[in-house]
């Protein structure tokens, strides 16, 4: 990225002690008063994003009287799988300051690959294997993208533009120009298109309310054997409290029957828990593993944190390939909502993947910003784009907005850096 700070070395957020209390508290207010001046400081995280998809959420609903309903809020949250997951495979790029532009063909070279080696009519390979293979070669592309940004030295918008458009031609050798496959395999189709029993959801949601208890009180009595003073308590039940309802508010939405015939629809779409699944793990890597607190360090300041001992080279080329693997999984959603790959398969999810993780608060300067941030900022552009849908508007009308929200998000951040403490050189 060429944009130059002052140094600093911010310290990674931290996800559950952020919300607990442990052995010296402050009271409730004290915390709220601590915001708030964090807020006048800057430090804006996701809170206008949140903000944002609350307002264009309630817009919508004022607008047309299918935006709030079961069938199209189920589909909103399939539609909006594809690009969370490709957002938050961005992030662990982006926190360090640098870009992958080639993701989306990523995601389209590996997805060719597993069509052509599972396809029935050709290769017939196992279709778990040929995944394996897919899987693989986001692991390979993102450490070949690593090498040549983090040995080599070449800036990473170099690179990956390079292979945006080498890998588009890459796609056209493997299927073939015009060519197209279709998904044969029911377990990856049900990926989109199927739904977990009603009682399922109900389950899904008791197991994240007892997991993010269980992770609150280890980190409160860890945090009281060091002697670190910690947030009160009482957040931990506010932030359980919003956990139950707003989750118990959509599980409830999406066990109703949204079917059009005789078949009922119901239940949680399988995507849900397995991003959930994900964003989980990403998060915990991040927040509570070193390489995470690393990757805080070097989007920070790179320099600083190679002479404090880390080593740089090895972080950067890790980052990159977690974000290919991720950006194939990303692949794999989409494929199994639309149900066939070609070879423009992926070409235009990469520039909204971006999008979304600035409109959710990832900082393009690096060091600040969490996983979370880029599955909200997915969310409210897929807010965007299903609304404006609803009501017939355009094609164009969805770009334009979709670029302005960007824009205020990126002037957001900077304007926040600025106050938070950082400079920025114009030239």
């Amino acid at each position: 990225m060429s944009a130059t700070t002052v140094p600093e070395t911010p310290a990674p957020p931290q996800q559950g002690s952020d919300l607990i209390g442990s052995g010296q508290e402050g009271g409730l207010l004290d915390q709220v008063k601590g915001y708030l001046q964090r807020l006048r400081s800057g430090e804006m995280g996701a809170l206008p994003a949140v903000l944002g998809f609350v307002v264009l959420s309630g817009l919508f609903t004022a607008l047309s009287p299918y935006f709030l309903t079961e069938r199209n809020f189920a589909n909103l949250l399939t539609q909006a799988a594809t690009l969370v997951m490709l957002a938050m495979a961005l992030v662990f790029v982006i926190l360090l300051g640098e870009i992958d532009l080639s993701a989306g063909v990523t995601a389209g070279v590996a997805m060719s690959l597993f069509v052509v080696l599972s396809d029935p009519g050709g290769i017939a390979m196992n279709w778990i294997l040929a995944l394996i293979i897919a899987l693989l070669s986001g692991v390979a592309i993102g450490t070949f993208i690593g090498f040549f940004v983090s040995r080599v030295g070449i800036p990473s918008f170099v690179v990956t533009l390079g292979l945006f458009l080498g890998f588009q031609g890459l796609q056209l050798i493997i299927i073939g120009a015009g060519g197209l496959y279709r998904i044969q395999q029911p377990e990856i189709l049900s990926i989109q298109n199927s739904n977990m029993p009603p009682w399922a959801g109900w389950v899904m949601l008791a197991v994240i309310l007892a997991v993010s208890f269980g992770m609150s009180m280890l980190d409160r009595r860890r945090r009281t054997r060091a002697g670190v003073p910690n947030r009160t308590i009482a957040l931990l039940w506010i932030r359980l409290g919003l956990i139950a309802v707003i989750g118990g508010t959509v599980v409830a939405l999406l066990n109703q029957n949204r079917g059009t015939g005789f078949l009922a629809v119901s239940g949680v779409p399988i995507v849900v828990p397995i991003t959930l699944a994900i964003l989980w793990v990403g998060t915990l890597v991040l927040d509570r593993t070193r390489f995470g607190r690393y990757i805080y360090a070097i989007g920070g300041n790179a320099e600083a944190a190679r002479r404090s001992g880390i080593k740089v080279i090895g972080i950067k080329w890790a980052a990159f390939a977690v974000c290919s693997t991720l950006a194939v999984v990303s692949g794999i959603f989409s494929a199994s909502k639309v149900g066939s790959v070609d070879a423009a398969f992926g070409r235009d999810l990469v520039l909204s993947g971006v999008a979304a993780a600035v409109v959710g608060g990832v900082s393009l300067f690096g060091g600040r910003g969490r996983l979370i941030h880029g599955a909200i900022g997915a969310l409210v552009i897929a807010v965007i784009t299903n609304g404006l849908g609803l009501l017939n508007l355009p094609g164009g009308v969805n770009f334009l907005v979709t670029g302005g929200v960007l824009i205020l998000a990126a002037t957001v951040d900077a304007v926040s850096r600025v106050r938070a403490g950082g400079s920025i050189i114009r030239r």
